[in-house]
């Protein structure tokens, strides 16, 4: 019994630690899956995923969502209007987690809420930034390329959006005008962003 009660409270604080873990977390901690069903049962944990869990009183915030996502869809990025939240370059509040995936990716199955937009080469690849959010690896594009791809997307967030952002971005001081025009030609967007990034310039 006291082998069992040491295994969960190991758990407990791994989870308070990672907000988010999955099964293989508790291999090198010689912990089994017996354990979270366990805490499952008792109400401590929550399984929010395949193969997610979090600590049933947590307090979830819009960051442990992309955590969640990002854990979900282990080589999608989180772009346009999830990774604006993250740089809090935009006032919408998105229902949904948006990430890009490979075209040739398929969707992973969760019942997390995901919105995929797919891409390929360079535009996938460029621009991805690594980030640490409570223990766990966050993939997320960079404020430029968030930026440039909300222009390439305008038609599916609204042109309004990526105005605000390319202010906010500016404003805050996150990316250079030669960063912004890297990403404007990569997405194929130069000439829609040119008359705007010219008047960032004046």
């Amino acid at each position: 019994m006291k082998c069992t009660e040491n295994k969960q409270q190991a758990v407990i604080k791994l989870l308070k630690k990672k907000a988010i873990i999955r099964p293989c977390d508790l291999t090198p901690l010689n912990i089994g899956r017996t354990t979270l069903s366990r805490l499952c049962a008792q109400g401590i944990v929550q399984k929010v995923g395949r193969g997610l869990y979090r600590l049933a009183d947590a307090d979830v915030s819009e960051h442990d969502m992309l955590i969640e996502a990002c854990k979900a869809v282990p080589n999608g990025i989180v772009c346009l209007l999830s990774a604006l939240r993250y740089y809090e370059l935009t006032t919408q509040s998105p229902h949904q987690v948006w990430m890009t995936i490979d075209v040739k990716a398929r969707p992973a199955k969760t019942n997390l809420p995901i919105r995929f937009v797919r891409s390929s080469g360079a535009t996938l690849r460029q621009g991805i930034l690594i980030r640490k959010l409570h223990g766990a690896t966050l993939r997320v594009y960079s404020p430029a390329k968030t930026v440039a791809d909300c222009f390439k997307f305008r038609n599916k967030i609204g042109l309004d959006v990526a105005l605000e952002a390319l202010r906010e971005c500016n404003k805050k001081g996150l990316c250079s005008i030669d960063e912004l025009w890297h990403y404007a030609k990569l997405c194929r967007v130069g000439n829609v962003m040119r008359p705007y990034l010219e008047t960032m310039t004046l």
